[in-house]
């Protein structure tokens, strides 16, 4: 397995300081979030031109770029102020976000990556109203849309299971494989992430086998995590490594060591991308400690 490093760590210095510092701590890849480089979070604004210069500054730091994440965040004000959505009934709105999600994919592929993680919990969530089945087919249907585009690009579209304290929409990796199922191509496969899967077994997530009021015990969670790897191995296009408080691999309670045996019992030959939402003690520590672990659990 190759390791790299989410970009948004060090999202305060500036995209060739980033490059380094992902370099220094032994990453080979780095995992880029849209809002950190593109003008006012807008990726319309930044040009392919711009983002091969972005692919330049990484190889000159020793890095391959592998792609976007978080790639509807900080958009809200765009598109008229509207910002954009995966599963909304109003079909413009929904082109809109096809239209934006394309050229991302020419991001994507201007950058030298080959994977899109669609994460953006808000902007799939369902409101109160919309019928859950209607709300999967019009998923299916976008996402189908922008695989075709993706896929002459060699890129792949990763979506990305999140738990209930998120989105009420794909919450687990059983669901997402059944949206993946009606997408029905091959440029839309699965992304898995442990801060995400460590929710699949709440009591308050749809689908978990737990019963409410029960709390499963961390070893139950950590085996859960490794059964995902094994029951949906064949759809894993990217894995993210990291933690429910918010941290890097390693810096919290989880044992990661089943889900990586996992990976490499089933032969997973792609990246894992060390991807975190809290900063503290500090972007230098977490991505060092981070690789530390990677090297000792993931190899």
């Amino acid at each position: 397995m190759k390791f790299a490093l989410c970009n948004e760590t060090f999202q305060d210095r500036p995209f060739a300081e980033q490059c380094a510092a992902a370099a220094e701590h032994g990453y080979t890849g780095l995992e880029v979030a849209p809002f950190t480089v593109a003008p006012e979070f807008d990726a319309i604004r930044l040009s392919l031109a711009e983002g091969e210069q972005h692919l330049k500054i990484a190889r000159d730091h020793g890095l391959e770029i592998i792609g976007l994440h978080w790639l509807l965040a900080k958009t809200e004000e765009l598109n008229g102020g509207r910002g954009f959505h995966l599963t909304n009934p109003d079909d413009a709105l929904r082109g809109a976000t096809a239209d934006y999600s394309r050229h991302l994919a020419d991001l994507c592929h201007s950058m030298g990556g080959n994977v899109m993680v669609w994460g953006s919990p808000h902007q799939r969530s369902l409101e109160p109203g919309w019928d859950h089945h209607d709300a999967t087919q019009r998923a299916a249907d976008l996402l189908r849309q922008v695989s075709e585009h993706c896929a002459s690009l060699g890129v792949t579209i990763a979506m990305e299971p999140l738990g209930h304290p998120e989105t009420n929409f794909l919450n687990s990796a059983k669901e997402t494989v059944a949206l993946l199922k009606k997408v029905d191509h091959p440029n839309c496969q699965l992304h898995l992430d442990v801060k995400a899967m460590s929710h699949e077994l709440d009591a308050k997530n749809p689908g978990s086998p737990t019963p409410e009021g029960s709390a499963p015990s961390r070893e139950e969670v950590d085996n859960h995590m490794a059964d995902i790897v094994r029951d949906f191995h064949e759809y894993i296009a990217h894995f993210h490594a990291n933690d429910p408080n918010l941290l890097g691999p390693g810096m919290g309670e989880v044992n990661h060591e089943p889900v990586a045996k996992a990976l490499r019992a089933v032969d997973y030959q792609g990246w894992v991308s060390v991807e975190v939402f809290r900063y503290d003690p500090s972007p230098t520590e977490i991505a060092k400690t981070s690789m530390e672990y990677l090297q000792k659990v993931y190899r």
